[in-house]
């Protein structure tokens, strides 16, 4: 409901006179797409972010994506911390809750350690951005602080919403622009759980908690996957890769490789990529990035937890046992339950975007899954739909960012805890 609020709130304020570069205020539906899309941190635009929305309309998404970056649930307790002075029980349960605390400890330092994070990465971002679009761009320093503050703030918070109608396409050979912008994506999106322990610990792989390692190894082990891929697939494609140099095509790797994971940004024309590219990113939005981050997807540590399922009930062992830990059974039913959720949300999202265009279905299928994985990658198919396909993509963003397994609990208006076990009966799997 928190987010739902906002999203609202936005709505609102875009469809002011003063958001839009055009007369009067602008369709609804368009102000209400880019709320969504905002504060659900995807990236996806039926517009040209940079022309079509003034700079109070950009002001006006910039903050969606702040306020949906940090969590609704964090800034608020943080509004009441300030108010009120102290936090309430009620206040704490909330906070640790959305903060993904596995104990009871200090909320409130916990939270101030957060918005400090952020923040500090995001300063980070946007000084780089800033600094080089102007000494290398010519752009005027006003200018250049403002579209540094505006791409520093999408990447920290892996919105990836940018003002250039072709995203990053024009920055693909440039270190600085996007090496800056893949740092703020690839550390958002570790989740503040593992960033804190690794500052910590980072002296003692051995001593991290099984969270961390399967966060920070399967991020890399992505990571290196997706940028080898990418290149192997994308470097003879004459309308992504083919005529850049050595130089360039190794940025563009790199974009490739963490871009498709949590935020939309884009080095090359995603339209052109080849059938192996799109079914690779697919896979990549799909998993995602770290719990208790600003990453979508089902997150890594869900998708590993399932691939040591497997891998248990292939060796005949009966318990799930990561880095000589056992895994408990809740978790791996938490796990199962949020991935066949997602593969739910995208089948049904496909069909309905099927139903209502006319595009190919690898299209259709990508875009949907940008949509839920909240990425915002788009194979240039966002602009051209009706507003009923808009809707489906809405309603896919704000699940994906809520989380499956949140919408799903709540449509169960009773939970039932039975006093008995019923007696044991195997049916034939497979």
């Amino acid at each position: 409901m928190a987010y739902l609020a906002v999203a609202l709130i936005g709505t609102v304020l875009l469809l002011l006179p003063i958001a839009s570069s055009g007369p009067g205020s602008p369709p609804i539906i368009t102000a209400m797409f880019a709320s969504v899309s905002s504060v659900c941190i995807t990236g996806l635009s039926t517009v040209d972010i940079g022309t079509y929305w003034t700079p109070f309309g950009q002001a006006v998404i910039l903050g969606l994506v702040q306020v949906g970056g940090l969590g609704i649930v964090t800034l608020g307790t943080l509004a009441a911390l300030f108010v009120r002075g102290r936090l309430g029980v009620r206040d704490r349960m909330m906070a640790q809750r959305d903060a993904h605390t596995l104990s009871p400890g200090d909320v409130r330092g916990l939270l101030a350690r957060i918005v400090r994070f952020y923040v500090a990465l995001e300063l980070f971002v946007v000084v780089v951005l800033t600094l080089r679009f102007a000494l290398a761009y010519d752009m005027s320093w006003g200018k250049a602080s403002w579209y540094g503050l505006f791409h520093g703030v999408s990447a920290g918070n892996s919105a990836g919403i940018a003002l250039y109608p072709d995203s990053m396409v024009r920055f693909v050979g440039d270190w600085w622009v996007v090496g800056a912008m893949c740092v703020g994506v690839f550390v958002g999106g570790l989740g503040y759980p593992v960033l804190f322990e690794l500052r910590e610990r980072w002296r003692r792989p051995r001593s991290w908690s099984v969270h961390t390692r399967m966060t920070f190894w399967g991020s890399v082990g992505l990571l290196v996957i997706g940028c080898t891929s990418f290149l192997a697939f994308e470097w003879t494609n004459p309308g992504t890769m083919g005529p850049l140099s050595v130089h360039d095509k190794v940025v563009g790797a790199l974009a490739g490789g963490i871009f498709p994971r949590t935020a939309g940004f884009n080095t090359v024309d995603y339209g052109a990529i080849s059938d192996e590219s799109m079914l690779t990113h697919m896979v990549l939005m799909f998993i995602g990035g770290g719990s208790a981050g600003t990453a979508g997807g089902i997150k890594i540590t869900t998708f590993l937890v399932l691939a040591y399922v497997m891998w248990a009930e292939v060796r005949g062992e009966r318990d799930v046992v990561i880095s000589h830990r056992r895994i408990p059974e809740d978790t791996q039913r938490q796990a199962i339950t949020i991935a066949l959720g997602g593969i739910g949300c995208v089948m049904a999202g496909t069909i309905a975007l099927t139903l209502l265009t006319e595009q190919p279905f690898q299209i259709v299928a990508f875009e949907a899954m940008s949509a839920f994985a909240t990425v915002g990658l788009s194979a240039n198919l966002t602009a051209h739909l009706p507003a009923s396909a808009e809707v489906v993509l809405m309603v896919l963003m704000f699940i994906g960012r809520v989380g499956t397994i949140t919408v799903m609990t709540s449509l169960a208006m009773n939970r039932r805890h039975r006093r008995f076990r019923l007696a044991e009966e195997r049916p034939i799997v497979g």
